[in-house]
């Protein structure tokens, strides 16, 4: 599982309930820079590390020996829960767990070293582990 090694500051506030900040494309990472093919999400969401975890174990079966896997994104977001059955109030939760804000456009995996069926149909299932919806791209 990913997660910070270290952070500067353990909870981090909320923000605004209007999500019209994931709902702007990306502007950064859009490109596919390392691999020949990219997985490219179309809608926002949070995913966390383990979904992060599950795509690159399927994205790893698929390159073997052979190929090469880049993971683009990092979850450095922390999340916080209050411990069931507590009442309310009393302060903000502890961390449960880490997740990164995906914005439409933002390239998460990139894959070299494999054959064009075998790089599509593995970044078509890693893209079935993850909450967004995602397409396959190539380098220009």
């Amino acid at each position: 599982m990913l997660f910070p090694k270290k952070v500067k500051h353990r909870k981090w506030q909320s923000g605004r309930k209007s999500e019209t900040k994931l709902q702007r494309p990306e502007t950064r990472g859009t490109k596919v820079s390392f691999g020949a093919y990219g997985l490219k999400a179309t809608t926002p969401h949070r995913i966390t590390s383990n979904q992060i975890e599950a795509a690159r174990k399927v994205l790893s079966r698929a390159t073997g020996k052979g190929g090469k896997m880049w993971i683009r994104i990092f979850p450095d977001r922390p999340v916080t829960e209050k411990a069931a059955g507590l009442k309310m109030g009393k302060g903000k939760g502890d961390p449960k767990h880490f997740v990164f804000e995906v914005r439409p456009g933002r390239v998460m995996f990139e894959i070299d070293g494999v054959t064009d069926a075998v790089a599509r149909d593995a970044m078509r299932r890693a893209g079935s582990k993850l909450p967004v919806k995602t397409t396959v791209v190539t380098r220009v």
